[in-house]
């Protein structure tokens, strides 16, 4: 059985994050997705809040779990018996920034791999940071995030 894992802060999960978790689940036999507890930015949402936003987002794949962690990913992903991580990318910045964790990961845990997948083209501008300031500003975010994820959204900067 091949599992992989998918980390990020997912602060909140998009439609983009889920693509990439829809065709990763396609592939591999299990899905990991790791929501990371402490990342060295700002978030709007706790931990335990972008947990259940991104279970409720997955309920209906079976061969996905979601799960948060902490620490150094890599240790994680051996943890878990990941032989691989996923990731998505959008554009140059993106792969650069992948790449220069793909070479520190393979250091860390030469054992583990990176699969990239791209990301779909009607995703390719999503970002979290950008959709908590179009929802903050009044925006409509319907075919952007799932609609559980859009009232969190509201909920938090809207009141």
């Amino acid at each position: 059985m091949t599992t992989v894992l998918y980390p990020g802060s997912f602060d909140p999960v998009t439609n983009g994050h889920l693509d990439i978790v829809k065709r990763a689940a396609s592939l591999f036999d299990k899905v990991v997705v790791g929501v990371y507890d402490t990342p060295q930015k700002l978030l709007l949402f706790t931990v335990d809040e972008r947990v259940f936003l991104a279970r409720e987002s997955c309920k209906n794949l079976k061969n996905v779990e979601i799960t948060a962690y902490s620490g150094i990913t890599v240790e994680f992903a051996r943890k878990i018996g990941a032989k691989a991580m996923v990731r998505g990318l959008r554009a140059n910045s993106d792969f650069e920034r992948e790449f220069e964790m793909a070479l520190m990961n393979k250091k860390l845990a030469c054992d583990v791999e990176l699969v990239c997948f791209m990301a779909d083209l009607k995703y390719q501008f999503l970002s979290s940071s950008m959709l908590k300031e179009i929802i903050a500003l009044g925006g409509n975010l319907d075919d952007m995030v799932p609609p559980h994820v859009c009232a969190a959204l509201k909920k938090k900067l809207l009141h």
